[in-house]
Protein backbone atom coordinates (compact mmCIF):
# COMPACT_ATOMS: atom_id res chain seq x y z
CA UNK A 1 0.00 0.00 0.00
CA UNK A 2 0.90 3.64 -0.43
CA UNK A 3 2.66 5.62 2.29
CA UNK A 4 1.60 8.53 1.20
CA UNK A 5 -1.85 8.70 2.65
CA UNK A 6 -2.80 13.00 2.31
CA UNK A 7 -6.29 12.90 0.60
CA UNK A 8 -7.09 16.50 -1.60
CA UNK A 9 -9.84 17.25 1.01
CA UNK A 10 -6.53 18.01 2.92
CA UNK A 11 -7.15 15.06 5.74
CA UNK A 12 -3.82 13.19 6.69
CA UNK A 13 -5.02 9.55 6.95
CA UNK A 14 -3.13 6.73 8.82
CA UNK A 15 -0.81 4.87 7.24
CA UNK A 16 -2.10 1.79 4.74
CA UNK A 17 -5.66 3.70 4.43
CA UNK A 18 -7.11 2.50 1.63
CA UNK A 19 -10.21 5.41 1.71
CA UNK A 20 -9.45 8.63 3.11
CA UNK A 21 -11.05 8.78 6.88
CA UNK A 22 -12.86 12.05 5.80
CA UNK A 23 -14.56 12.19 2.11
CA UNK A 24 -14.10 8.76 1.52
CA UNK A 25 -12.22 9.38 -1.68
CA UNK A 26 -9.92 5.79 -2.59
CA UNK A 27 -6.48 6.12 -2.13
CA UNK A 28 -2.97 4.27 -2.97
CA UNK A 29 -3.62 1.30 -4.58
CA UNK A 30 -7.54 1.27 -4.37
CA UNK A 31 -7.55 4.01 -6.47
CA UNK A 32 -6.13 2.60 -9.63
CA UNK A 33 -9.48 -0.45 -9.48
CA UNK A 34 -12.98 0.70 -10.57
CA UNK A 35 -14.51 -1.86 -8.77
CA UNK A 36 -16.81 -1.91 -5.84
CA UNK A 37 -15.28 -0.54 -2.71
CA UNK A 38 -13.96 -2.86 0.32
CA UNK A 39 -16.28 -1.04 2.66
CA UNK A 40 -15.71 -3.53 5.68
CA UNK A 41 -14.05 -0.54 7.93
CA UNK A 42 -14.55 1.80 5.33
CA UNK A 43 -10.84 1.12 4.05
CA UNK A 44 -9.36 2.36 7.60
CA UNK A 45 -6.71 0.08 7.54
CA UNK A 46 -5.77 -2.90 10.56
CA UNK A 47 -2.97 -3.53 12.52
CA UNK A 48 -2.62 -6.68 11.00
CA UNK A 49 -2.43 -5.26 7.46
CA UNK A 50 0.87 -4.00 8.38
CA UNK A 51 3.30 -3.39 5.71
CA UNK A 52 6.90 -3.70 7.55
CA UNK A 53 5.73 -6.53 10.60
CA UNK A 54 8.13 -6.48 13.15
CA UNK A 55 7.87 -9.86 15.95
CA UNK A 56 5.46 -8.49 18.15
CA UNK A 57 3.65 -7.68 14.65
CA UNK A 58 3.84 -11.29 13.41
CA UNK A 59 2.52 -13.00 16.55
CA UNK A 60 -0.17 -10.27 16.20
CA UNK A 61 -1.07 -11.36 12.49
CA UNK A 62 -1.05 -14.91 13.84
CA UNK A 63 -4.03 -14.97 16.05
CA UNK A 64 -5.65 -12.11 14.07
CA UNK A 65 -6.36 -14.67 11.45
CA UNK A 66 -9.91 -16.03 10.85
CA UNK A 67 -8.46 -19.04 9.66
CA UNK A 68 -5.70 -19.53 12.16
CA UNK A 69 -8.87 -19.10 14.48
CA UNK A 70 -10.87 -21.98 12.64
CA UNK A 71 -7.92 -24.44 12.80
CA UNK A 72 -7.20 -23.84 16.56
CA UNK A 73 -11.37 -24.68 16.94
CA UNK A 74 -10.86 -27.72 15.17
CA UNK A 75 -7.88 -29.16 17.08
CA UNK A 76 -9.73 -28.50 20.43
CA UNK A 77 -12.96 -30.64 18.79
CA UNK A 78 -11.10 -33.49 17.56
CA UNK A 79 -9.57 -33.52 20.99
CA UNK A 80 -12.80 -33.32 22.69
CA UNK A 81 -13.77 -36.08 20.47
CA UNK A 82 -10.66 -37.98 21.41
CA UNK A 83 -11.57 -37.69 24.97
CA UNK A 84 -15.28 -39.27 24.77
CA UNK A 85 -14.07 -42.60 23.30
CA UNK A 86 -13.41 -44.45 26.00
CA UNK A 87 -14.35 -42.99 29.86
CA UNK A 88 -12.31 -40.22 31.53
CA UNK A 89 -10.54 -41.08 34.60
CA UNK A 90 -12.66 -38.72 36.88
CA UNK A 91 -16.05 -40.45 36.24
CA UNK A 92 -14.22 -43.64 38.39
CA UNK A 93 -14.74 -43.44 42.14
CA UNK A 94 -11.39 -45.94 42.13
CA UNK A 95 -9.16 -45.27 39.43
CA UNK A 96 -7.19 -48.91 38.24
CA UNK A 97 -4.80 -48.09 35.50
CA UNK A 98 -5.14 -51.12 34.35
CA UNK A 99 -8.91 -50.56 33.89
CA UNK A 100 -8.22 -49.68 30.08
CA UNK A 101 -6.08 -52.08 28.94
CA UNK A 102 -8.21 -54.67 30.35
CA UNK A 103 -11.59 -53.70 29.12
CA UNK A 104 -10.80 -52.37 25.43
CA UNK A 105 -7.23 -54.39 25.02
CA UNK A 106 -3.96 -52.68 23.04
CA UNK A 107 -6.43 -49.66 22.02
CA UNK A 108 -7.24 -49.12 25.84
CA UNK A 109 -3.27 -49.14 26.38
CA UNK A 110 -2.62 -46.93 23.81
CA UNK A 111 -5.46 -44.38 25.27
CA UNK A 112 -3.87 -44.88 28.61
CA UNK A 113 -0.27 -44.16 27.61
CA UNK A 114 -1.46 -41.39 25.06
CA UNK A 115 -3.21 -39.50 28.11
CA UNK A 116 -6.33 -39.37 26.76
CA UNK A 117 -7.88 -40.92 29.66
CA UNK A 118 -7.86 -37.31 31.48
CA UNK A 119 -7.84 -35.28 28.30
CA UNK A 120 -9.96 -32.26 29.88
CA UNK A 121 -7.20 -31.91 32.53
CA UNK A 122 -4.30 -32.63 30.22
CA UNK A 123 -1.81 -29.58 29.45
CA UNK A 124 -2.09 -29.59 25.82
CA UNK A 125 -6.13 -29.36 25.65
CA UNK A 126 -5.67 -26.37 28.50
CA UNK A 127 -3.24 -24.60 25.85
CA UNK A 128 -5.80 -25.05 22.67
CA UNK A 129 -8.46 -23.15 24.99
CA UNK A 130 -5.74 -20.11 26.50
CA UNK A 131 -4.87 -20.11 22.17
CA UNK A 132 -8.33 -20.09 21.36
CA UNK A 133 -9.00 -17.19 23.67
CA UNK A 134 -5.68 -15.12 22.69
CA UNK A 135 -6.87 -15.42 19.14
CA UNK A 136 -10.75 -14.00 20.45
CA UNK A 137 -8.90 -11.07 21.85
CA UNK A 138 -6.68 -10.22 19.25
CA UNK A 139 -8.79 -10.80 16.27
CA UNK A 140 -11.57 -8.50 18.04
CA UNK A 141 -9.27 -5.74 18.79
CA UNK A 142 -7.34 -6.04 15.52
CA UNK A 143 -10.99 -5.37 13.79
CA UNK A 144 -13.43 -3.45 17.10
CA UNK A 145 -10.88 -0.29 16.66
CA UNK A 146 -10.45 0.61 12.87
CA UNK A 147 -14.51 -0.22 12.88
CA UNK A 148 -15.08 2.08 15.88
CA UNK A 149 -12.83 4.91 14.33
CA UNK A 150 -14.62 4.41 10.65
CA UNK A 151 -18.50 4.62 12.29
CA UNK A 152 -17.74 7.69 14.33
CA UNK A 153 -15.49 9.50 11.76
CA UNK A 154 -17.87 9.42 9.22
CA UNK A 155 -18.82 12.84 6.92
CA UNK A 156 -22.04 13.46 5.55
CA UNK A 157 -20.78 14.74 2.03
CA UNK A 158 -18.46 11.97 0.40
CA UNK A 159 -16.52 11.83 -2.21
CA UNK A 160 -18.16 11.27 -6.00
CA UNK A 161 -15.91 8.36 -6.39
CA UNK A 162 -17.09 6.65 -3.30
CA UNK A 163 -20.20 6.84 -4.05
CA UNK A 164 -20.16 5.73 -7.41
CA UNK A 165 -18.17 2.83 -6.92
CA UNK A 166 -20.73 1.64 -3.94
CA UNK A 167 -22.47 -1.89 -4.99
CA UNK A 168 -25.64 0.10 -4.29
CA UNK A 169 -26.12 2.86 -6.89
CA UNK A 170 -27.99 5.59 -8.67
CA UNK A 171 -27.87 8.73 -10.74
CA UNK A 172 -30.03 11.23 -12.06
CA UNK A 173 -29.94 14.65 -13.15
CA UNK A 174 -33.21 16.88 -11.04
CA UNK A 175 -35.27 19.51 -11.95
CA UNK A 176 -36.03 22.13 -9.22
CA UNK A 177 -33.82 23.25 -6.30
CA UNK A 178 -31.49 20.75 -5.26
CA UNK A 179 -32.42 22.21 -1.19
CA UNK A 180 -35.85 20.91 -1.88
CA UNK A 181 -35.00 17.46 -3.46
CA UNK A 182 -32.50 16.57 -0.31
CA UNK A 183 -35.40 17.47 1.97
CA UNK A 184 -37.60 15.09 0.36
CA UNK A 185 -35.60 12.73 -0.11
CA UNK A 186 -34.50 12.79 3.48
CA UNK A 187 -38.35 12.62 4.43
CA UNK A 188 -38.82 9.42 2.90
CA UNK A 189 -35.34 7.88 4.36
CA UNK A 190 -37.34 8.35 7.50
CA UNK A 191 -40.13 6.99 6.31
CA UNK A 192 -38.05 3.49 6.73
CA UNK A 193 -36.35 4.18 9.72
CA UNK A 194 -33.31 5.75 8.97
CA UNK A 195 -31.62 7.84 11.03
CA UNK A 196 -30.95 11.21 8.79
CA UNK A 197 -28.31 13.40 8.74
CA UNK A 198 -28.03 16.11 6.65
CA UNK A 199 -25.82 19.17 5.50
CA UNK A 200 -26.60 21.44 3.32
CA UNK A 201 -27.09 19.36 -0.18
CA UNK A 202 -25.85 15.95 1.01
CA UNK A 203 -27.14 13.47 3.44
CA UNK A 204 -25.98 10.14 5.54
CA UNK A 205 -28.89 7.80 6.44
CA UNK A 206 -28.39 5.12 8.40
CA UNK A 207 -30.12 2.44 10.19
CA UNK A 208 -29.39 -0.50 12.87
CA UNK A 209 -25.80 0.44 13.13
CA UNK A 210 -25.85 -1.52 16.98
CA UNK A 211 -25.74 -5.01 14.88
CA UNK A 212 -21.76 -4.60 13.40
CA UNK A 213 -20.70 -5.02 17.15
CA UNK A 214 -23.08 -7.88 17.56
CA UNK A 215 -19.39 -10.27 16.20
CA UNK A 216 -17.21 -8.70 19.01
CA UNK A 217 -20.47 -8.67 21.47
CA UNK A 218 -20.26 -12.84 20.64
CA UNK A 219 -16.47 -12.56 21.01
CA UNK A 220 -16.95 -11.26 24.72
CA UNK A 221 -19.13 -13.79 25.39
CA UNK A 222 -16.82 -16.46 24.30
CA UNK A 223 -13.99 -15.03 26.17
CA UNK A 224 -15.88 -15.16 29.06
CA UNK A 225 -16.79 -18.48 28.95
CA UNK A 226 -13.43 -19.77 27.97
CA UNK A 227 -12.12 -17.95 31.26
CA UNK A 228 -14.55 -19.25 33.12
CA UNK A 229 -13.48 -23.03 31.72
CA UNK A 230 -10.28 -22.21 32.34
CA UNK A 231 -11.01 -20.73 36.40
CA UNK A 232 -11.87 -24.33 37.38
CA UNK A 233 -8.11 -25.30 37.42
CA UNK A 234 -8.08 -22.51 40.03
CA UNK A 235 -7.94 -24.49 43.74
CA UNK A 236 -11.73 -24.15 44.90
CA UNK A 237 -13.24 -23.38 42.21
CA UNK A 238 -13.97 -26.62 40.56
CA UNK A 239 -14.67 -30.35 42.38
CA UNK A 240 -15.69 -33.65 41.45
CA UNK A 241 -14.98 -35.59 43.97
CA UNK A 242 -16.40 -39.23 45.19
CA UNK A 243 -16.45 -40.46 48.99
CA UNK A 244 -17.87 -43.30 50.16
CA UNK A 245 -19.37 -42.83 53.64
CA UNK A 246 -20.07 -46.29 55.88
CA UNK A 247 -23.24 -45.68 58.02
CA UNK A 248 -22.22 -44.15 61.58
CA UNK A 249 -18.88 -42.38 60.04
CA UNK A 250 -17.85 -39.08 59.22
CA UNK A 251 -15.03 -38.66 56.22
CA UNK A 252 -13.32 -35.68 55.27
CA UNK A 253 -14.51 -34.24 51.86
CA UNK A 254 -11.03 -34.29 49.63
CA UNK A 255 -9.67 -30.62 49.00
CA UNK A 256 -12.53 -28.43 51.52
CA UNK A 257 -12.55 -28.76 55.22
CA UNK A 258 -15.83 -29.62 55.32
CA UNK A 259 -16.93 -33.48 56.73
CA UNK A 260 -19.90 -36.06 55.80
CA UNK A 261 -21.49 -38.02 58.33
CA UNK A 262 -23.50 -41.18 57.42
CA UNK A 263 -26.41 -41.10 59.98
CA UNK A 264 -28.44 -43.84 57.90
CA UNK A 265 -28.73 -45.56 54.98
CA UNK A 266 -32.01 -47.04 53.52
CA UNK A 267 -32.44 -48.45 50.06
CA UNK A 268 -35.96 -49.68 48.93
CA UNK A 269 -36.50 -51.96 46.36
CA UNK A 270 -38.80 -53.16 43.57
CA UNK A 271 -41.11 -55.80 44.13
CA UNK A 272 -41.84 -58.65 41.71
CA UNK A 273 -45.64 -57.17 41.36
CA UNK A 274 -43.67 -53.94 40.16
CA UNK A 275 -41.02 -55.01 37.51
CA UNK A 276 -41.53 -56.71 34.18
CA UNK A 277 -41.78 -60.46 34.08
CA UNK A 278 -37.88 -60.10 32.28
CA UNK A 279 -36.92 -58.55 36.02
CA UNK A 280 -39.06 -60.83 38.76
CA UNK A 281 -36.63 -62.41 41.16
CA UNK A 282 -33.50 -59.47 40.44
CA UNK A 283 -33.05 -56.74 43.01
CA UNK A 284 -33.54 -53.21 41.34
CA UNK A 285 -33.56 -50.07 43.78
CA UNK A 286 -37.08 -48.24 43.75
CA UNK A 287 -35.40 -46.04 46.21
CA UNK A 288 -31.63 -44.85 48.06
CA UNK A 289 -30.91 -42.14 50.43
CA UNK A 290 -28.64 -40.80 52.78
CA UNK A 291 -29.33 -39.46 55.76
CA UNK A 292 -26.61 -37.10 56.00
CA UNK A 293 -24.91 -34.20 57.97
CA UNK A 294 -22.31 -31.77 57.07
CA UNK A 295 -19.84 -30.28 59.72
CA UNK A 296 -17.31 -28.00 58.83
CA UNK A 297 -13.79 -28.38 60.24
CA UNK A 298 -12.77 -25.42 63.01
CA UNK A 299 -9.42 -27.30 64.32
CA UNK A 300 -7.07 -29.61 63.76
CA UNK A 301 -8.09 -30.30 60.18
CA UNK A 302 -6.18 -33.23 58.88
CA UNK A 303 -4.01 -34.15 61.90
CA UNK A 304 -3.82 -37.83 62.48
CA UNK A 305 -2.46 -37.13 66.13
CA UNK A 306 -5.82 -35.16 67.20
CA UNK A 307 -9.47 -35.12 66.52
CA UNK A 308 -10.76 -32.46 64.34
CA UNK A 309 -13.03 -30.33 65.89
CA UNK A 310 -16.12 -30.12 63.86
CA UNK A 311 -19.36 -27.65 64.11
CA UNK A 312 -22.56 -29.05 62.29
CA UNK A 313 -23.70 -26.42 59.67
CA UNK A 314 -26.89 -28.67 57.89
CA UNK A 315 -28.68 -31.77 57.66
CA UNK A 316 -30.46 -33.53 55.15
CA UNK A 317 -31.77 -36.61 53.30
CA UNK A 318 -29.81 -36.78 50.04
CA UNK A 319 -31.53 -38.61 47.17
CA UNK A 320 -30.80 -39.01 43.33
CA UNK A 321 -31.37 -35.56 42.20
CA UNK A 322 -31.94 -34.07 45.54
CA UNK A 323 -28.13 -33.30 46.74
CA UNK A 324 -27.02 -31.43 50.28
CA UNK A 325 -26.53 -28.22 49.15
CA UNK A 326 -24.34 -25.47 51.18
CA UNK A 327 -22.12 -22.74 49.73
CA UNK A 328 -21.78 -23.89 46.69
CA UNK A 329 -21.17 -27.37 47.97
CA UNK A 330 -23.13 -30.43 46.39
CA UNK A 331 -23.85 -34.00 47.61
CA UNK A 332 -25.32 -36.01 45.11
CA UNK A 333 -26.29 -39.55 45.60
CA UNK A 334 -24.19 -41.55 43.42
CA UNK A 335 -24.21 -45.35 44.17
CA UNK A 336 -24.25 -47.42 47.29
CA UNK A 337 -22.96 -50.43 48.51
CA UNK A 338 -24.63 -53.02 51.07
CA UNK A 339 -22.52 -56.28 51.08
CA UNK A 340 -21.86 -57.13 54.57
CA UNK A 341 -18.13 -56.82 55.51
CA UNK A 342 -16.92 -57.15 59.12
CA UNK A 343 -16.29 -54.26 61.11
CA UNK A 344 -14.35 -55.71 63.87
CA UNK A 345 -14.07 -59.44 65.41
CA UNK A 346 -13.13 -60.24 69.27
CA UNK A 347 -11.48 -63.49 69.18
CA UNK A 348 -9.18 -65.37 71.35
CA UNK A 349 -5.96 -66.90 71.36
CA UNK A 350 -6.19 -70.90 71.77
CA UNK A 351 -3.36 -72.91 72.88
CA UNK A 352 -4.22 -76.51 71.01
CA UNK A 353 -1.76 -77.65 73.50
CA UNK A 354 -2.78 -77.01 76.87
CA UNK A 355 -6.50 -76.29 75.70
CA UNK A 356 -6.16 -72.92 77.15
CA UNK A 357 -7.74 -70.03 75.96
CA UNK A 358 -6.48 -66.57 76.00
CA UNK A 359 -8.94 -62.93 75.20
CA UNK A 360 -11.31 -61.94 73.76
CA UNK A 361 -9.02 -58.97 72.37
CA UNK A 362 -11.06 -56.28 70.29
CA UNK A 363 -9.09 -56.97 66.77
CA UNK A 364 -10.41 -53.73 64.52
CA UNK A 365 -10.62 -54.62 60.70
CA UNK A 366 -9.20 -50.76 59.62
CA UNK A 367 -7.82 -49.59 63.02
CA UNK A 368 -5.98 -52.50 64.99
CA UNK A 369 -3.98 -51.73 68.26
CA UNK A 370 -0.04 -52.88 67.34
CA UNK A 371 0.02 -54.83 70.43
CA UNK A 372 -2.25 -57.23 72.06
CA UNK A 373 -0.95 -58.61 75.61
CA UNK A 374 -2.93 -61.98 76.34
CA UNK A 375 -2.42 -63.74 79.44
CA UNK A 376 1.13 -64.84 79.30
CA UNK A 377 1.14 -64.13 75.03
CA UNK A 378 1.87 -60.88 73.31
CA UNK A 379 0.56 -60.63 69.74
CA UNK A 380 2.64 -57.93 67.61
CA UNK A 381 1.14 -56.85 64.43
CA UNK A 382 3.19 -57.31 61.74
CA UNK A 383 1.35 -55.95 59.07
CA UNK A 384 -2.64 -56.25 57.74
CA UNK A 385 -3.92 -56.82 54.12
CA UNK A 386 -7.98 -55.47 53.60
CA UNK A 387 -8.16 -57.81 50.67
CA UNK A 388 -5.28 -60.40 50.54
CA UNK A 389 -4.05 -61.94 47.43
CA UNK A 390 -1.11 -64.11 46.25
CA UNK A 391 0.43 -61.82 43.55
CA UNK A 392 2.27 -63.30 40.89
CA UNK A 393 6.04 -63.86 42.68
CA UNK A 394 3.88 -65.77 45.61
CA UNK A 395 3.78 -62.89 47.35
CA UNK A 396 1.24 -61.59 50.41
CA UNK A 397 -0.72 -58.48 48.48
CA UNK A 398 -3.09 -56.15 48.47
CA UNK A 399 -5.55 -56.48 45.28
CA UNK A 400 -7.84 -53.65 46.36
CA UNK A 401 -8.60 -51.07 48.96
CA UNK A 402 -11.98 -52.44 50.34
CA UNK A 403 -12.18 -55.33 53.61
CA UNK A 404 -12.93 -58.11 51.42
CA UNK A 405 -10.91 -60.65 52.71
CA UNK A 406 -8.68 -59.23 56.06
CA UNK A 407 -5.84 -60.47 57.04
CA UNK A 408 -3.55 -60.07 59.96
CA UNK A 409 0.27 -61.22 60.16
CA UNK A 410 1.26 -61.11 64.70
CA UNK A 411 4.21 -61.97 66.12
CA UNK A 412 3.75 -64.05 68.89
CA UNK A 413 5.46 -64.78 71.70
CA UNK A 414 5.72 -65.73 75.12
CA UNK A 415 6.55 -69.35 76.69
CA UNK A 416 7.79 -72.23 75.02
CA UNK A 417 8.63 -69.62 71.80
CA UNK A 418 12.17 -68.33 70.66
CA UNK A 419 12.57 -64.70 72.11
CA UNK A 420 11.94 -63.50 69.16
CA UNK A 421 8.79 -65.16 68.55
CA UNK A 422 6.99 -66.98 65.94
CA UNK A 423 4.55 -65.25 62.82
CA UNK A 424 1.25 -66.45 62.35
CA UNK A 425 -1.59 -65.49 59.74
CA UNK A 426 -4.92 -64.92 61.15
CA UNK A 427 -7.88 -64.58 58.78
CA UNK A 428 -11.04 -63.49 60.40
CA UNK A 429 -13.51 -64.76 57.49
CA UNK A 430 -13.58 -68.59 57.90
CA UNK A 431 -13.88 -68.85 53.73
CA UNK A 432 -10.96 -67.17 53.28
CA UNK A 433 -9.12 -69.16 55.80
CA UNK A 434 -9.87 -72.40 53.76
CA UNK A 435 -9.55 -70.13 50.34
CA UNK A 436 -5.87 -69.38 51.19
CA UNK A 437 -4.97 -72.05 53.82
CA UNK A 438 -4.42 -70.49 57.18
CA UNK A 439 -3.28 -74.01 58.60
CA UNK A 440 -1.00 -74.65 55.33
CA UNK A 441 0.79 -70.86 55.76
CA UNK A 442 1.15 -70.95 59.55
CA UNK A 443 2.89 -74.88 59.43
CA UNK A 444 4.37 -75.79 62.84
CA UNK A 445 2.53 -72.71 64.43
CA UNK A 446 -1.05 -74.22 63.68
CA UNK A 447 -0.45 -77.46 65.73
CA UNK A 448 0.25 -75.19 68.33
CA UNK A 449 -2.03 -71.84 68.06
CA UNK A 450 -4.99 -70.66 66.58
CA UNK A 451 -7.23 -67.48 66.77
CA UNK A 452 -10.73 -67.80 66.44
CA UNK A 453 -13.90 -66.24 67.07
CA UNK A 454 -16.31 -68.80 69.32
CA UNK A 455 -19.42 -66.87 68.88
CA UNK A 456 -21.21 -65.04 66.51
CA UNK A 457 -21.87 -62.36 69.41
CA UNK A 458 -18.54 -61.56 68.81
CA UNK A 459 -18.28 -60.33 65.50
CA UNK A 460 -19.34 -56.64 64.09
CA UNK A 461 -20.76 -56.17 60.37
CA UNK A 462 -19.82 -52.55 59.33
CA UNK A 463 -23.52 -50.81 58.04
CA UNK A 464 -23.64 -50.03 54.61
CA UNK A 465 -21.23 -47.69 52.48
CA UNK A 466 -23.11 -44.43 50.59
CA UNK A 467 -20.95 -43.31 47.85
CA UNK A 468 -21.60 -39.57 47.59
CA UNK A 469 -20.37 -37.12 44.61
CA UNK A 470 -19.57 -34.07 45.95
CA UNK A 471 -18.97 -31.22 43.52
CA UNK A 472 -17.81 -27.49 43.60
CA UNK A 473 -17.98 -25.59 40.40
CA UNK A 474 -18.17 -21.85 41.31
CA UNK A 475 -17.16 -20.99 37.65
CA UNK A 476 -20.25 -22.74 36.18
CA UNK A 477 -22.53 -19.12 36.58
CA UNK A 478 -19.46 -17.46 34.33
CA UNK A 479 -20.18 -19.90 32.15
CA UNK A 480 -23.94 -19.28 31.87
CA UNK A 481 -23.37 -15.91 31.95
CA UNK A 482 -20.93 -16.10 28.66
CA UNK A 483 -23.17 -18.52 26.61
CA UNK A 484 -25.82 -15.67 27.63
CA UNK A 485 -23.59 -12.86 26.03
CA UNK A 486 -22.49 -14.80 23.22
CA UNK A 487 -26.51 -15.70 22.26
CA UNK A 488 -27.37 -11.75 22.46
CA UNK A 489 -24.21 -11.32 19.94
CA UNK A 490 -25.32 -14.36 17.55
CA UNK A 491 -29.13 -12.69 17.70
CA UNK A 492 -28.02 -9.12 16.74
CA UNK A 493 -25.46 -9.98 14.04
CA UNK A 494 -28.07 -12.24 12.04
CA UNK A 495 -31.18 -10.64 12.57
CA UNK A 496 -30.50 -6.72 12.02
CA UNK A 497 -27.96 -5.62 9.29
CA UNK A 498 -26.55 -2.16 9.40
CA UNK A 499 -27.39 0.15 6.53
CA UNK A 500 -26.39 3.30 5.32
CA UNK A 501 -27.49 5.60 2.59
CA UNK A 502 -25.18 8.67 1.13
CA UNK A 503 -26.44 10.97 -1.36
CA UNK A 504 -25.22 14.69 -3.02
CA UNK A 505 -27.16 16.96 -5.02
CA UNK A 506 -24.64 18.79 -7.08
CA UNK A 507 -25.75 21.65 -9.28
CA UNK A 508 -28.90 19.20 -10.05
CA UNK A 509 -26.87 15.92 -10.21
CA UNK A 510 -28.16 13.89 -7.80
CA UNK A 511 -25.42 10.61 -6.94
CA UNK A 512 -26.31 8.20 -4.37
CA UNK A 513 -24.39 5.40 -2.87
CA UNK A 514 -25.35 2.77 -0.61
CA UNK A 515 -24.23 -0.03 1.68
CA UNK A 516 -25.02 -2.94 4.08
CA UNK A 517 -23.01 -5.68 5.93
CA UNK A 518 -25.73 -8.26 4.08
CA UNK A 519 -29.32 -8.69 2.04
CA UNK A 520 -28.46 -6.72 -0.18
CA UNK A 521 -31.92 -7.06 -2.12
CA UNK A 522 -33.65 -5.53 0.67
CA UNK A 523 -31.17 -2.35 0.60
CA UNK A 524 -31.55 -1.90 -2.83
CA UNK A 525 -35.82 -2.40 -2.25
CA UNK A 526 -35.68 0.47 0.52
CA UNK A 527 -33.33 2.88 -1.57
CA UNK A 528 -35.78 2.39 -4.63
CA UNK A 529 -39.01 2.43 -2.71
CA UNK A 530 -37.57 5.85 -0.90
CA UNK A 531 -36.42 7.34 -4.51
CA UNK A 532 -39.65 6.33 -6.01
CA UNK A 533 -41.63 8.01 -2.85
CA UNK A 534 -39.64 11.28 -3.50
CA UNK A 535 -40.92 11.51 -7.17
CA UNK A 536 -38.00 9.47 -8.76
CA UNK A 537 -39.41 6.11 -10.99
CA UNK A 538 -36.50 3.55 -10.30
CA UNK A 539 -36.02 -0.30 -10.64
CA UNK A 540 -34.51 -1.71 -7.70
CA UNK A 541 -32.20 -3.73 -10.30
CA UNK A 542 -30.89 -1.02 -11.85
CA UNK A 543 -29.46 0.17 -8.22
CA UNK A 544 -27.16 -2.91 -8.42
CA UNK A 545 -23.67 -1.67 -9.58
CA UNK A 546 -22.55 -5.60 -8.92
CA UNK A 547 -18.55 -5.15 -9.41
CA UNK A 548 -17.52 -3.62 -12.74
CA UNK A 549 -14.99 -5.50 -14.77
CA UNK A 550 -11.28 -3.83 -14.50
Amino acid sequence: MFENTKCECGHQNPPDTTLCESCGKPLGEEALSNRPLEMRYDGVARRSQKANPNLIDRIWNFFSSVKVAVVLIVITLIGAMLGTIYPQENTFINFDPAYYEENYGLAGKIYYALGLSHTYESWWFITLLVMIGASLVICSLDRVLPLYRALNKQQIRKHLQFLARQRVTYAADLEGGDEEWTRKLAEQLRKKRFRVAAEQTALLAEKNRFSRWGPYINHIGLIIFLLAVLARAIPGWQLDEYVAVREGEAVPIPETNYYVKNIDFEVEYYSDDEMPDRLKGTMRPKRFETKAELYVCEANCGSTALEPVLRKVKTHDILVNDPLEYKGLKLYQFDYDTTPRLKAVRPVLMDLKSGESYGPFELSILEPESEYELGPYRLKLITRFLDFTVNANGEPANLSSQPNAPAFLFLIQGPDLPAEGETFFYFPIQTDRERFGQDLINGEMAERFDIRVTDMANVEFAGDVSYLNVRVDRALPFVFVGAFISLIGLVMGFYWQHRRVWLRIDDGRLTLGAHTNKNWYGLRAEVAAALRGAGLDVDPKSLDNGGKKE
